[in-house]
């Protein structure tokens, strides 16, 4: 790699300040290895002087869990505001914007994919961890299924497990190109909806809808 270019300096509020070293750091972890991203680079690439980044972020370990958290736990405004409507709806609604996060952050986000299938790194295992409940809270809450009890273990493990194929199939859209964004768009909303309309209730017959239970 060349020599990296600084970005120009300039006064900024400290949530913004935050968010630019976020930012510069996203990039340049997700175009690089861990070890070969500083401190130094990550300063010059958000503007900033390295001791801000200590002072916002302690050290180069703890920027980049902030930044591998950041791009993996689905954020909250994914699953807020939807319409009192029904489940494919809502549920399409939250694939959209969840895919706006990964494109938006794409080399990070296959970085952080990768770095899972590997890791042996405990406060990677438990970002991942986070990561995976908020996608099950975001997944049930679009289908309005927060409130299930009565397999609700089994119910989750179900979404988690979708979880899983969302990973390999985004990619397929990335990496592979072998899916364009409306065919995951797609795929995603329908498995997600047949999971909670179809296989669970197979599963728990109580949850059932239609139809007489099966002997």
């Amino acid at each position: 790699m060349g020599v990296q270019r600084a970005a120009r300096r300039r006064r900024l509020a400290p949530d913004a300040r935050r968010a630019e070293i976020l930012a510069a750091a996203r990039r340049l972890f997700g175009a690089r290895s861990y070890g070969a991203v500083s401190l130094a680079d990550i300063a010059a690439e958000a503007g900033a002087a390295r001791a801000l980044i200590n002072h916002y972020f302690g050290s180069k370990r703890q920027l980049y869990l902030t930044v591998v958290r950041q791009v993996m736990v689905v954020p909250d405004s994914v699953s807020q505001r939807l319409p009192a409507t029904g489940a494919r709806e809502r549920l399409s609604i939250c694939v959209d914007r969840w895919l706006d996060v990964v494109g938006n952050n794409r080399e990070m986000w296959l970085s952080a994919i990768d770095l899972q299938a590997v890791s042996r790194d405990p406060d990677i295992d438990q970002i991942m961890f986070e990561a995976d409940e908020a996608a099950i809270d975001c997944v049930l809450e679009a289908a309005m299924m927060g409130d299930v009890t009565e397999g609700r273990t089994q119910l989750r493990a179900l979404v988690r497990a979708h979880s899983g194929m969302l990973k390999a199939a985004s990619r397929e859209w990335l990496v592979r190109g072998t899916l364009e964004r409306g065919d995951l768009h797609v795929m995603l909303t329908s498995t997600a909806l047949h999971l909670v309309e179809a296989v669970f209730p197979a599963l728990h017959p109580a949850h059932r809808t239609n139809g007489p239970e099966e002997p």
